[in-house]
């Protein structure tokens, strides 16, 4: 008797999951009907909708993946995030500001009639208004083309900031050294990766450490990394939160190899490293990140400054560089 109580229990659980994806089906069917029609009619209005439903898909996606990682991140041993893959170490360090960055957007669109002003103002000023996870993939190489040409604006001023501390090098061996880097840069040339770690130690110390530059090196290093001033707010503390998370993405790109990377995540690892990787070869990009991941693996927590001076030490006189600017 009990047996046939379960078969006749499935049974009707069988029934119940085929109705509902009949019910499921005929409802997806009857949208896409439904998005045909406003497709022919209002062509313009159902590129604004699909803009924000796909846009507002993949960003839902991870700012779930974004609660998973912090989840992960609170419970390991100091909030280390070594044992974080890449990708997982980019949402944990993007998704904040992008919640921020929309909310706006977010929070005004439920309420009545303002769709009708949110969308299309959205629609309009997306590098403004949206994050990247609503921009098509043309949109967010210019505008990443667009901030990278802002960041250039600063490196000279930051060159000229490590040329004025020359003098108070006091060690005559890492003077030269230093003097040398700054003559390469000033010729058209870059320093090797290993001349760059050879003059680590004025970047630990006197004069370069974070907590010794001066107010406008400071102003023109968070300029360089696309960060905002501030009137001074915690500079300090964003530079080396920055510094943090770039050096934790190079070391996992050392477990994981640059070679696995795709293009798009290959241009966006330059991007913001201050390198415009636009046509270049990707052998090209592999290597100069390379380079640059050879420098992060030798720079501590008391050296973040010189990873921070990278994008100058290692970008200064890249062509695709100088082509934004020139």
């Amino acid at each position: 008797m009990s047996q046939i109580r379960r078969f006749l229990r499935s049974t009707k659980i069988q029934i119940k999951d085929t109705a509902k994806r009949k019910v499921f089906k005929r409802y997806l069917d009857f949208i896409g009907k439904y998005e045909e029609i406003l497709q022919k009619k209002f062509p313009k209005a159902m590129k604004v909708y699909r803009i924000f439903s796909v846009g507002f898909k993949d960003f839902y996606g991870d700012v779930k993946e974004f609660a998973r990682v912090a989840r992960l991140a609170r419970l390991s041993e100091n909030g280390s995030l070594q044992h974080l893959t890449r990708k997982e170490i980019e949402i944990y360090d993007k998704i904040p500001r992008d919640i921020l960055k929309v909310s706006p957007v977010l929070l005004l669109t439920p309420l009545p009639f303002t769709n009708y002003l949110v969308f299309p103002l959205a629609y309009m000023f997306p590098r403004q208004l949206l994050c990247s996870h609503f921009w098509s993939l043309q949109q967010r190489i210019d505008f990443a083309v667009q901030l990278q040409r802002k960041r250039l604006l600063h490196y000279k001023p930051l060159f000229r900031c490590l040329q004025a501390r020359v003098d108070s090098i006091s060690d005559k061996d890492l003077r030269s050294n230093f003097q040398n880097i700054l003559y390469k840069l000033g010729s058209g040339m870059h320093p090797t990766t290993n001349e760059i770690i050879s003059v680590k130690p004025l970047f630990s110390d006197r004069p370069f450490h974070l907590n010794l530059l001066w107010p406008s090196h400071k102003n023109n290093l968070l300029r360089v990394h696309g960060l905002s001033p501030m009137f001074g707010f915690r500079r300090r503390a964003r530079l080396t939160d920055k510094a943090y998370y770039i050096r934790e993405m190079d070391l996992a790109y050392l477990k994981e190899g640059v070679d696995s990377m795709t293009l798009d995540e290959l241009r966006n690892a330059c991007f913001m490293r201050g390198l415009n990787p636009v046509n270049m070869r990707t052998e090209d990009m592999v290597e100069w990140l390379a380079q640059w991941s050879h420098v992060a693996s030798n720079v501590d927590e008391s050296s973040y400054s010189l990873l921070l001076h990278c994008p100058v030490l290692l970008g200064y006189n890249q062509p695709t560089n100088w082509v934004l600017i020139h």
